[in-house]
């Protein structure tokens, strides 16, 4: 009856169990940072939503693999499988399973709902908190006992599958209506047909994996397990960052998946990074943050896209058609002239952010004193998005000069007015006071590469060192009187972070170094996974624990490790 499993185990306690394009994943999470004792079927329409509790009827340990989950005690077992994205399929021998509604109460405006469908004996629930139904259908064993069908207000609605016949059932997520459910293919060769996809995943984005790069399996099966298909306010394929509570996209955070896919996956990176360009406002900015069903705009995220499409264009196996390009120039623009015309005060050459959130660094030190400031990081990006446009504009037969003299003239007043000989400063567009403070986020306009002139890089070099932990780049150092622990900004690592800096060292000329930041960081995942940002003296992980930039970020920095030492490629099983 089981099926051998294809892919890496993982802890289901870390990483959910999903599938390529699916809305769906099984997880104890079932908000953010809470941990429920069973597993839940949870959907991200709408937000993260617990729908079913999934509760074998003995104590059961869990297996998780990117194929099959399965519920283990003694000799029996429950395993699930995907079937498609929005259906999975369960079969149990020797152990049973009560599948119940996460809600316990239903009102006119939450809950969960449960009947049996005369149509075809089906039960189904249905979620007002995803505005989708949950249709349970036995395929072969007994009926299942079922419990609060038609009940209103404070019920228990359940279905019990027994122990002590085998059973298997399909549930599937849909709106309003659908035909009754035909099995296409047994629970073993769906299985297999998962197996075989995510193979064929890991050898496009990964095909250089060995020995010394053994995360990057279980990097890839959070890459394509976070993956959904186009639904709401979601225009395209989406990456979220997490199908934990940070089921978003980010408007800096696509760029690192975009660059992670980009030379397997080329049709999948284009659209991550095209996705928040979809919401671009009158003004010309990028959203916060597009998920199902709401698109922000509270604040922005930083113009690192000209820096991400460079590297997104190099990797690329073919590169856009003309027409795309154009647009993306066109789109590209007018998030620099956002910057340009909405964000630069009178008679300044800086542009400025309004909160701490715009930088995406939310609570760095940088912002203790004043919220709205001119960075160094800011102008450092705003300058490389100018000179990918003036170079797209070349490309396209378009006039580069203005890009080219507006990049001139941001990165002179980088040096002239945040440059104080010794550090980048920040200043405040309002009273001109600057201030400089110990965040690592100071230290990023290393992302210029030789772009700067070569005393300042090596002093950057020199202060990023003091940031360089055992694990790697602590956002705020160890010794700093602000430094957190688990502070957000203020001390953990960061994947983004450390692929900003690894890449301007290395333009720069300082290999060494960025040699060492790059082996750090591969270490650190091989040991604590993918988490949202990790524990820069212990190397524990912190926050959501399937976070995608992470993952993207080791696939990122082992793939250019594995080019530089000619390390043999080819996949291990």
């Amino acid at each position: 009856m089981t099926v051998a499993p294809s892919g890496p185990e993982f802890s289901i306690q870390d990483i959910p169990f999903s599938y390529r394009g699916s809305w769906l994943n099984i997880s104890p999470v079932v908000a953010e940072k809470t941990y429920a004792d069973d597993l839940h079927l949870v959907s991200h329409q709408t937000g993260l939503h617990p729908v079913l509790r999934l509760a074998p009827t003995a104590a059961s340990t869990v297996v998780a693999t990117p194929t099959l989950l399965t519920w283990r005690s003694g000799t029996g077992l429950v395993e699930a499988g995907y079937e498609g994205p929005d259906t999975l399929r369960l079969r149990g021998r020797g152990l049973g399973l009560r599948i119940a509604a996460a809600a316990g109460t239903l009102t006119p405006f939450s809950g969960t709902y449960l009947y049996r469908d005369p149509v075809d004996g089906s039960a189904v629930f249905t979620s007002y908190e995803t505005g989708r139904r949950y249709r349970v259908t036995v395929l072969s064993g007994p009926p299942g006992g079922l419990g609060g069908a038609e009940a209103l207000g404070t019920a228990d609605r359940w279905l019990h599958l027994p122990a002590d016949q085998p059973w298997e059932i399909a549930i599937e997520e849909y709106r309003t209506a659908r035909r009754p459910y035909v099995r296409s293919g047994t629970f073993d060769q769906l299985c297999r047909d998962r197996g075989v996809e995510f193979a064929a995943f890991v050898d496009a984005v990964a095909p250089w994996r060995g020995v010394d790069t053994p995360a990057a399996e279980l990097a890839a099966y959070v890459l394509w397990s976070a993956t959904v298909e186009p639904a709401g306010f979601v225009t395209r394929p989406a990456v979220l960052m997490s199908k934990h509570w940070m089921d978003k996209v980010w408007s800096w955070d696509h760029c690192f998946n975009a660059i992670a896919l980009a030379s397997g996956e080329p049709e999948l990176a284009w659209h991550q990074f095209q996705l928040p360009f979809d919401h671009q406002d009158a003004a010309g900015a990028l959203p916060d943050s597009v998920t199902h069903s709401e698109v922000l705009h509270n604040y922005v995220k930083p113009p690192v896209h000209g820096w991400a499409l460079r590297q997104l264009r190099r990797r690329l196996p073919t590169p856009p058609d003309r027409a795309e390009l154009a647009r993306t120039y066109d789109r590209l623009g007018r998030w620099t002239r956002f910057w340009l015309d909405a964000r630069r005060a009178p008679g300044h050459d800086l542009p400025h952010y309004q909160h701490g959130n715009d930088s995406g660094w939310d609570n760095a030190t940088t912002f203790d004193h004043d919220r709205v400031l001119e960075t160094a990081d800011l102008a450092a990006f705003l300058v490389s998005q100018l000179r990918c446009l003036a170079d797209l504009a070349t490309e396209l037969g378009e006039p580069a000069d203005r890009w080219s003299a507006e990049a001139d003239r941001v990165r002179a007043a980088l040096l002239r007015d945040l440059w104080d000989g010794e550090r980048f400063t920040a200043r405040s567009p309002h009273t001109g006071r600057r201030r400089a403070s110990r965040s690592l986020l100071d230290l990023l306009p290393v992302t210029l590469g030789d772009d700067l002139p070569e005393p300042v890089t090596r002093v950057l070099a020199r202060r990023v060192e003091a940031h360089l932990t055992t694990h790697g780049l602590a956002t705020e150092p160890t010794d700093s009187a602000h430094y957190l622990a688990d502070g957000y900004w203020r001390g953990p690592i960061w994947a983004p972070s450390t692929v900003l800096v690894e890449d301007g060292l290395r333009r720069a000329g300082h290999t060494v170094l960025a040699d060492e930041i790059s082996r750090r960081f591969l270490v650190l995942c091989e040991k604590s996974g993918f988490a949202e940002n990790f524990d820069a003296e212990t190397g524990a992980g912190l926050r959501d624990r399937a976070y995608t930039w992470t993952a993207s970020s080791y696939l990122i920095l082992a793939a250019a490790q594995q080019g530089r030492t000619g390390s043999p490629v080819g996949p291990t099983r």
